[in-house]
């Protein structure tokens, strides 16, 4: 097997990739922002974002080897991974399933998650801030030394990595409340996400209807009784009308044929 070497980018390999990274990095903060996985979707937008720019000269092309695929998509996905918090952290809305885990956390510990989380939990608010420099420090410090042992991880075979995985789930889902029943709900649900990936349906957005579900809930019940009954307050409202619009035009968007076409064709290598 060939020795792992030369971890640190060249003086050219930085002159390629520093614009690529501010590509990535504008790209994930914006995406990270909008609900629905756009903290997921940061890397494949902007992997494809360039591949869209044109090449250098004696460039490595995408797919071989190019420093610029791997620079960018991280960037986005660092990028979009924190200012997922955002929506979290004022509105009280989980973007993405990740951020709905945390919100069920939250919850656990009676932690309301919402702008009130600055004032009653300024701990828990800076130290999230704090944890986000410390933790890319940490990463740098951790992988480049042991960056072989890592390599190492992939070589074990999933026939065991596979039941280490549902063994230490099991123990967490069980540690929570010292009850079998949640490890029985844990396997059914771990069946229904097996049906839906032999169906190729993507089940993050269940887990964000089971988040988002009862807080919508709570507060259509409250605007209805603000407006006594009357539902046209959701389209005589500016604010609530427009919003309905943008996630009507989102959803036809997405279901254009062009968009599908154009999105299963992204990731194609040359």
């Amino acid at each position: 097997t060939a020795k792992v070497k030369g971890l640190f980018p060249t003086k050219e390999d930085f002159k390629r990739m520093v614009p690529a990274v501010l590509r990535g990095t504008a790209l994930g903060s914006a995406l990270g922002i909008l609900p629905g996985g756009g903290a997921l979707l940061a890397a494949f937008a902007a992997y494809a974002l360039e591949k869209k720019i044109k090449m250098r000269p004696g460039e490595v092309p995408f797919g071989k080897g190019n420093i610029r695929g791997v620079a960018s998509p991280e960037s986005a996905n660092n990028a979009g991974a924190q200012t997922s918090f955002i929506p979290l952290l004022t509105l009280g809305i989980p973007p993405n399933a990740v951020m709905a885990l945390m919100v069920g956390a939250m919850t656990i510990h009676n932690i309301q998650p919402g702008p009130q989380v600055m004032t009653s939990n300024p701990e828990l608010f800076w130290g999230l801030i704090a944890s986000m420099w410390i933790g890319n420090a940490m990463l740098i410090i951790l992988n480049l030394p042991l960056i072989g042992m890592w390599i190492k991880l992939l070589t074990v075979p999933y026939k065991f990595l596979f039941p280490a995985i549902v063994l230490f789930c099991a123990i967490g889902v069980y540690s929570t409340n010292n009850n079998t029943f949640d490890v029985w709900m844990v396997a059914i649900f771990g069946f229904v996400g097996y049906l839906f990936l032999k169906l190729r349906t993507e089940p993050a957005p269940l887990l964000l209807g089971f988040i988002l579900g009862p807080m919508m809930e709570e507060n259509l019940r409250r605007a209805l009784l603000l407006s006594r009954g009357a539902w046209s307050v959701f389209v005589t409202r500016p604010l609530s009308a427009g919003l309905l619009v943008a996630a009507a035009l989102l959803l036809g968007i997405v279901l254009l044929p062009a968009v599908k076409s154009k999105r299963e064709e992204a990731f194609v290598e040359d």
